[in-house]
């Protein structure tokens, strides 16, 4: 301490000012926020690190897991109970459809009191739509309705499981990869053989001359390849460039998935055992809005914004 005032006495004396220290200013991040511009292609943008900004962002990443966990955390049992009085592609199909028409219809009205002309999709995004609404909803979905009439809520529950190991497995390809840390790897691979053991019949290779077991193993089966196709539509969405809006691309997508549901439900002679049961109606209505409308945007708006691996923690 005493020789740095001399050496400041010393400057003094000789007509020099001390030398202050100046201390570095630091200039505040800026938040990357990937938004919806006009005409819907998604793109990240650089707002200010505020704490309006950034409680708002929360608040809307906090609201739609909280969607995702309480909703879909109930999609199993609400379609074990529906499925057992309404035919499995039938119910699925009606939901789908309903749901898309729900959200489109809304997206016309919200667009038309803004003064904005409806959406208008390109060839590429009717590509999109047909790939995402066969493969996510289509193929996905009605793999995992019909599957669940052969399997318990809580069994189909724990198989959907193996989605995550997929979603994040295959974020890491494509234009927006995500690479996996060890962390996260080993996880996964730990919940992988977790899943397999709960897929794997208690009677080994026997259980495939069992007419019980074998529906159950079909089930199973189904619920798999229902995950597996889900992980690829969600990876498929995260690196789609469109020039529509989230809720627009997921209420036309449902409605393409729903109609291929319909479809089939139809063709595999599901029309005559149609009917107007009550609890199954309850259900249906339950997974109309509350999963394929609420949920669903959640899902598409978060696949967007989040990394391939925070999304699948639904599951």
């Amino acid at each position: 301490a005493g020789a740095r005032q001399r050496q400041r006495l010393e400057r003094h004396a000789a007509g020099r000012r001390p030398r202050r220290r100046r201390r570095r200013r630091l200039r505040p991040r800026p938040v990357v926020v990937a938004v919806v511009r006009h005409g819907g292609s998604v793109t990240p943008l650089q707002g200010r690190t505020q704490g309006g900004t950034r409680r708002r962002v929360r608040s809307r990443v906090l609201f739609a897991y909280a969607v995702l966990y309480l909703v879909w955390g109930s999609t199993y049992l609400t379609t074990k109970i529906g499925v057992r009085t309404l035919p499995p592609f039938m119910f699925g199909g009606v939901r789908f459809l309903v749901g898309g028409l729900l959200l489109y219809g809304l997206v016309w009205m919200l667009r038309a009191r803004r003064g904005e002309p409806p959406p208008k999709p390109t060839r590429s995004d009717w590509r999109h739509l047909t790939i995402v609404g066969f493969v996510g909803v289509f193929a996905s979905n009605g793999g995992n309705v019909w599957g669940v009439q052969h399997l318990a809520s809580n069994q189909a529950a724990l198989l959907n499981v193996s989605a995550t190991f997929w979603i994040a497995l295959l974020g890491t390809f494509g234009k927006r990869a995500h690479p996996l840390s060890s962390r996260a790897a080993l996880g996964l691979a730990v919940g992988f053989l977790g899943t397999a053991l709960i897929a794997w019949p208690s009677q080994g290779w026997a259980a495939l001359t069992d007419t019980t077991s074998s529906a159950v193993g079909a089930g199973t089966l189904a619920v798999l390849f229902a995950c597996f196709n889900w992980a690829v539509a969600t990876n498929y969405l995260r690196n789609v460039e469109t020039t529509l809006d989230v809720m627009t691309f997921t209420g036309l997508q449902m409605i393409i998935g729903g109609t291929l549901m319909i479809a089939t439900g139809l063709l595999t002679g599901e029309g005559p055992a149609w009917n107007w049961n009550p609890t199954g109606l309850a259900m249906l209505a339950y997974m109309t809005i509350f999963s394929s409308c609420l949920a669903y945007t959640a899902y598409g708006w978060l696949s967007v914004n989040m990394t391939p691996a925070q999304v699948s923690t639904y599951a």
